[in-house]
């Protein structure tokens, strides 16, 4: 239920910025790959008893639940450096662990899949709740504006957005906050963003102007926004000036490299991927013994019945790093993911041109991600008591908007639109918030301090419950 203020906010916005878009919905069905001398679990989308994978066939048959699932390959050739790089790397050192295998295909610095490519939208590989609707985007500034008002409207602060895509999410929030009569110019806003082809982008969406960037600085890059605030790049939250933050992470952690873990009859051990030479391929293997990651991160692996488990370092760090900043300085964090509350442990797979897309082929050429396990995240920032924070979720992203007013904020807008406009807003509605679509699969956390335990206990943030 909304609130008078809340209210207002919502009928005072009366800009009009469609987008169009769409997204695959993903829908998971686990099969059998059978690889000598292992057989393991991967999680692909199967629409149909033949779906086409690039220029591989995947032909499924059902036998009964508990049954393997044949699969059979077309082999598809060598095409790029990076495949040859990590397959000299294999054939030379061995195995590596899935996480290493992630990062070099995604952030390679030369043939990395984030590095040189504009992957958001319908031309890329993948589209993103920002990019379908402005009304995403508009009640995540909605929402921030309401909690940085209830905590005092602490001045000045800084917005740190981590891989901001295209830029989109924090435009969208500049305008709500410009509206809302904010002061833009005690608002700075920090992009930690590893690819030098959507820093670009970020920049001329942002600001419509391009700067030279500063390469042996820290922050890379510096502008001013449409909207008067300053902005500047960076490569890794460390290089980030520690004050008061609001910390934004869109489709961030589903990016982040996991280790991949299997439990047979000898107990946990990792998934590793190796290079077959006689099918001229890359394929997973089981270890036979303890890795150092399996010893590192034992702590984290599920106490369920659950056989296998994914296990991010990385997503542990910046979330430890993010709560101990918003310890020590103050600062709000909203996390948005598609992901799981521990109850999944074989998510990873690949994307191309929105559609599924086997992670081991063409490596650099296909966006690879796993579903967030935000049971993680929340382990990993309160058994440290040093930076422990409140953690409100998760929650589903049709609650957390619908929470916000986004029928009326919906409605509103239809006002003052042409047919064609409507018909996007509606459908964009839909596959923001319907079951079958993003409202279910994409959740959201929330992190405060935990100083203002009895004013939020009073005061909960809109549409969260404590956890």
């Amino acid at each position: 239920m909304l609130n008078m203020a809340q209210q207002n906010i919502c009928k005072n916005m009366n800009f009009n910025k469609p987008k169009l878009g769409s997204k695959d919905d993903h829908v998971n069905h686990q099969y059998m790959i059978t690889i000598k001398p292992i057989v393991i679990r991967t999680t692909l989308i199967l629409s149909a008893t033949c779906t086409m994978f690039n220029s591989r066939v995947f032909y499924l048959q059902q036998l009964t639940r508990s049954s393997l699932r044949s699969l059979c390959i077309q082999k598809l050739s060598e095409s790029s450096s990076l495949y040859r790089q990590l397959k000299a790397r294999i054939l030379a050192t061995g195995p590596i662990t899935v996480a290493d295998y992630m990062k070099e295909v995604l952030t390679n610095p030369t043939d990395g899949y984030y590095i040189n490519n504009d992957v958001f939208g319908k031309n890329g590989d993948f589209i993103t709740s920002p990019e379908i609707s402005q009304l995403f985007g508009e009640m995540t500034g909605v929402w921030l504006v309401n909690e940085w008002q209830k905590i005092g409207s602490p001045k000045p602060f800084q917005i740190v957005e981590f891989g901001p895509g295209r830029g989109t999410l924090i435009d969208d929030i500049l305008r709500v906050f410009k509206k809302l009569k904010l002061p833009m110019d005690q608002i700075n806003i920090k992009l930690i963003e590893v690819s030098p082809k959507l820093s670009e982008i970020q920049e001329k969406n942002l600001c419509g102007s391009s700067s030279a960037p500063v390469l042996a600085s820290i922050c890379y890059k510096q502008n001013t926004t449409r909207h008067g605030s300053q902005i500047g790049w960076y490569r890794q939250l460390k290089d980030v000036p520690e004050k008061f933050s609001i910390f934004l992470a869109h489709e961030f952690f589903d990016a982040l490299p996991v280790h991949k873990f299997v439990k047979n009859e000898k107990g946990w051990r990792e998934i590793l991927v190796d290079f077959d030479r006689e099918g001229d391929q890359f394929r997973f293997v089981v270890s036979r013994s303890s890795t150092p990651a399996l010893k590192i991160y034992s702590k984290f692996l599920p106490a369920s019945s659950l056989k296998e488990a994914e296990i991010s370092p990385q997503s542990i760090l910046i979330a430890r790093d993010i709560a101990r900043r918003i310890h020590e300085e103050g600062g709000i964090a909203l996390i948005t993911d598609y992901g799981h509350n521990g109850t999944k442990g074989d998510t990873f797979r690949g994307f191309r041109n929105h559609q599924l897309h086997d992670p081991l082929v063409d490596p650099g050429t296909a966006d690879l991600t796993v579903d967030v396990d935000f049971s993680l995240i929340k382990k990993a920032v309160s058994e440290e008591t040093d930076t422990s924070v409140l953690v409100y979720g998760p929650i589903t992203q049709a609650r957390f908007l619908s929470g916000l007013g986004i029928e009326q904020r919906l409605q509103r807008l239809l006002q003052n639109s042409s047919a064609e406009v409507s018909k996007d807003l509606i459908s964009g509605y839909r596959m923001l918030t319907e079951r079958d679509q993003m409202g279910e699969r994409f959740k959201l956390l929330a992190f405060f301090p935990k100083v203002l335990q009895d004013h939020l206990t009073k005061f909960p943030p809109v549409s969260f419950t404590c956890v």
